[in-house]
C-alpha cells in the first residue's frame, strides 16, 4: 500500500508544448506496471486547452468545477459543466479545456497500453477553439 498524504505531491506545470494557456496538474495516481492507471486533477484558466491528442486505451473526464469545452476532430464543439462525465474511445483524436470566460477543473483518467498513456499532436488553433 502507498498513501500519498495530501499536499505531499506538489502541483506541476505540464509542458507548454502540449497546451495553449496556463494549466495545471496535481497528480493523483501515476501506478507502476503492471497497473496502467493514470490521473490528475487538471485545471484550466479561461482559454486554456489541451493540444489535439489521443489515448490508446481512451481517456475519462470528470468536471469538477466549472464550465469548459470539448470536441473531437470532425465533431461539434460541445460544452461541459461541472458534475459531467466524458468518455473518449481508445484512439479518437480529441481536445478538451476550459471556457473562454471561464476556468474548469476536470480530473483525467487513463491507462497506458506499452508504457504509453497519450500521443500528443498539433495546437487547436483559435479557429477550431471558437467552432462553437
Amino acid at each position: 500500500m502507498d498513501i500519498k498524504r495530501c499536499g505531499s505531491v506538489a502541483s506541476r506545470r505540464p509542458p507548454a508544448a502540449h497546451f495553449t494557456g496556463a494549466v495545471w496538474q496535481d497528480p493523483i495516481i501515476e501506478a507502476q506496471e503492471p497497473a496502467r492507471l493514470r490521473s490528475a486533477v487538471v485545471r484550466f484558466d479561461p482559454g486554456a486547452r489541451t493540444n489535439w491528442h489521443t489515448h490508446p486505451l481512451g481517456q475519462t473526464l470528470y468536471v469538477v468545477s466549472g464550465s469548459g469545452l470539448a470536441r473531437t476532430k470532425g465533431g461539434p464543439v460541445q460544452v461541459i459543466r461541472a458534475g459531467d462525465v466524458v468518455w473518449i474511445p481508445p484512439g479518437e483524436k480529441h481536445w478538451h479545456g476550459a471556457g473562454p470566460d471561464t476556468a474548469m477543473t476536470h480530473i483525467a483518467m487513463q491507462e497506458a497500453l506499452d508504457g504509453s498513456h497519450v500521443e500528443w499532436m498539433e495546437p487547436v488553433t483559435d479557429d477550431e477553439y471558437a467552432a462553437t
